[in-house]
This record gives structure tokens, C-alpha cells and sequence, in this order.
């Protein structure tokens, strides 16, 4: 399909993963049409279940696994301004650790029979942490605005928002972190609607 007044309003709100995307002119998987070339910035319009109709930068729309589709984060409010404290990964890390501490004491309390699982409930109520080391890389959930951050050691970027467009208020843990050459993953995507995960 082709939309040629959408172009002009064309805000890209999700990158095709490395791997591309096929894509199909309805939500039906008997309609094939061109795949996306992997990077390519679309707008995503509506969500339908596991569908997503996007929009391309030329007013071309298209059908694709929605779940597939990599978030592009909004610029920060202070985009252009000298990096911020947000940007060091010492303070969430310590966060992240003081959490997983606060965890860890009240599960130590409960299976040792210290307390019963209404305190443990209590003790743990609005916790919420998310860590994913991998070697130099490290992913971390910033529980206050509800995005995923990609770190190097240095500095933290925003990699992916808890909620895009027309999806519920759930996060999405980062399923295509950033890859080193060498270290390609290995993925079998199954079209929307097909049942497979």
C-alpha cells in the first residue's frame, strides 16, 4: 500500500532488525509483499495483537511481526545540552545492587523460616531491578522513567522505552542488544498469527 501524505509527517519510531523483516500487504500471512532491509526506519501506525502496520519514509505501508520491530528512543529533553550524571552507570548500577541487596535479606529471612511469605511480601513491595552483564556491555532497567540503558563501562544510552506506540504499559527487555563482529545471534522468527513465538 502507499500513502503519499503520510510521508510528510514520517517520524520514525522503530528501526527492521539486523536480520530485516518480511512484510505483508493485510494482517494475513497469505498476502506476502517486499521485505524490509535490516536498519530501515519505519513509523509504527497501530498495533493488532502481534501485527504492526509501519510506515515508511517514502508513504509506503506495510504489515509486519510487531514484536520484531526495535525501539528507537526519543531524544532526551536535554538533547544537545553537555552529558548529564544520567549518562554515568555508577549511579544505577548502585541502585540496581542496593535493590538486589533488599532482596536478597528478605529471601534469606524467608527460607530460614525468620519471617513468613506477608512479610516477605511487605519487605520486598516495589521493587524493581533489571541487570544483564554480558562480558563489557551491560543493560540496565532505570526503574523511574521505564527504559532499558546500554552501557560500556563509561557512559549509559538510552536503548529501548518501557511502552511504545499502541503497545500495553509493559517493558520490553532489549531481545537485539547491540553486537561485537563475531557474535551474531541466532533467531527464528515465526509471522504473526502463526502461533509459533
Amino acid at each position: 500500500m502507499t500513502s503519499p501524505a503520510g510521508a510528510a509527517t514520517f517520524h520514525p519510531t522503530h528501526v527492521v532488525p539486523r536480520e530485516g523483516l518480511p512484510a505483508w500487504e493485510e494482517p494475513d500471512v497469505s498476502r506476502p509483499t517486499a521485505a524490509l532491509d535490516p536498519f530501515l526506519p519505519v513509523q509504527l501506525l497501530t498495533r493488532r495483537g502481534e501485527w504492526g502496520e509501519i510506515l515508511c519514509a517514502n508513504g509506503w505501508s506495510a504489515w509486519v511481526d510487531g514484536r520484531l520491530l526495535v525501539a528507537v528512543p526519543e531524544p532526551p529533553p536535554a538533547g544537545g545540552m553537555p552529558p548529564t550524571r544520567t549518562e554515568d552507570p555508577l549511579p544505577l548500577l548502585a541502585r540496581g545492587a542496593e535493590t538486589l541487596e533488599r532482596y536478597r535479606r528478605a529471601a534469606v529471612e524467608l527460607a530460614a523460616g525468620r519471617t513468613d511469605s506477608g512479610a516477605f511480601g511487605r519487605a520486598t513491595r516495589g521493587l524493581r531491578a533489571g541487570i544483564v552483564i554480558d562480558g563489557e556491555s551491560v543493560w540496565l532497567y532505570e526503574e523511574t522513567t521505564g527504559r532499558w540503558m546500554y552501557g560500556d563501562g563509561t557512559r549509559l544510552t538510552t536503548y529501548a522505552a518501557g511502552e511504545g506506540p499502541g503497545a500495553p504499559a509493559e517493558p520490553d527487555p532489549p531481545s537485539q542488544p547491540p553486537r561485537e563482529a563475531g557474535h551474531e545471534p541466532t533467531q527464528v522468527s515465526t509471522p504473526p498469527g502463526s502461533g509459533g513465538r
